[in-house]
């Protein structure tokens, strides 16, 4: 009977279905025991004898993978790869799946549910109510605002979706491969980053982590914004130094950001100390359907995979 780690938790918590998948298949599975983000050295001891990782974004790491002698299929619940060692996976002939789109719709709604929050403070005033104090913010409207949007994938595109329904607000986009189709669907400018860094009230990045993305909003960039503007980042941790943005944040530059991933999660930095920063657990991809259809289609490809089909992702 092959076996299955689950390392992501939760697992199966709303939606039984992809333990379901797997048990009619005959696979015996493991959910993590330790109820957290798996540490490298947690996850070595942890996988040494399975076929095959239901993966969050653990690092999956050629230590891992090394001493994980029976390791076949690495099937990713969600969009990022790098918190996988795809070399280390490909010398093994290790296959990798993942599931782009079941996460999208939930992600992009909350970065906008984020840019309603950071133009009219709504956190910081409930902040202050729980602490006994009472004062009233002014505020700015979306259809108002210039938003610049750095990565218009299969996330970025669904935002530019939802602000249709927002007037007519002026949007600056960036993508290291500009799509001339969106154009004609949306009333969008392609521009560098670096203008959208100037020109932008909301900035908010949609891009993978790569060597080029990591640390690509750092002091420089962060300065050159808006006294005023705000930045999202619902991507990924490391494409903002968490580092830089605090020291300039600390300068009373910047109205407001919002951070939903980190470059180590749980985060406990000093970010945290910033009242005008919205910080949010990893949480983008958690609503109920599209986290139960993200562990349905990593579980989907396990049975695929160990049943000799051919794959989807």
């Amino acid at each position: 009977m092959p076996k299955s780690l689950i390392t992501t938790v939760p697992f199966g918590d709303k939606n039984r279905l992809p333990i379901e998948l797997l048990e009619n298949a005959e696979i015996e599975y493991l959910i993590n025991p330790l109820n957290k983000k798996l540490t490298e050295d947690e996850l070595v001891e942890m996988a040494a004898d399975f076929d095959v990782i239901i993966a969050g974004t653990e690092p999956i790491t050629r230590k891992v993978i090394d001493n994980a002698p029976n390791l076949k299929l690495i099937s990713r619940v969600g969009i990022g790869l790098d918190s996988v060692d795809l070399m280390a996976a490909e010398e093994r002939s290790i296959t990798v799946t993942y599931t782009p789109d079941a996460p999208t719709p939930a992600v992009a709604e909350l970065t906008v549910g984020m840019m309603l929050t950071l133009l009219r403070s709504t956190h910081i005033s409930n902040s202050q109510i729980h602490n006994g104090q009472w004062y009233r913010h002014f505020g700015r409207r979306l259809s108002e605002a210039t938003i610049g949007i750095i990565g218009v994938g299969r996330i970025g595109t669904a935002v530019l979706s939802h602000l249709k329904g927002f007037g007519n607000p002026k949007i600056l986009v960036n993508d290291t491969q500009p799509n001339i189709h969106l154009v004609k669907e949306f009333d969008i400018e392609w521009v560098e980053k670096e203008e959208i860094y100037k020109k932008a009230d909301i900035i908010s990045l949609h891009t993978p982590l790569t060597s080029l993305t990591k640390n690509m909003v750092r002091k420089e960039q962060l300065f050159s914004m808006k006294s005023d503007a705000v930045i999202i980042n619902t991507a990924r941790g490391g494409i903002i130094n968490e580092k830089d943005l605090y020291e300039v944040m600390q300068t009373d530059h910047l109205c407001g950001a919002a951070i939903d991933v980190f470059e180590l999660e749980p985060y406990y930095g000093q970010l945290r100390e910033i009242e005008r920063c919205l910080l949010t657990a990893h949480m983008g991809s958690m609503s109920t359907d599209c986290r139960a259809r993200m562990e349905i289609e990593a579980s989907e490809e396990v049975v695929r995979f160990l049943t000799g089909k051919p794959l989807e992702g």
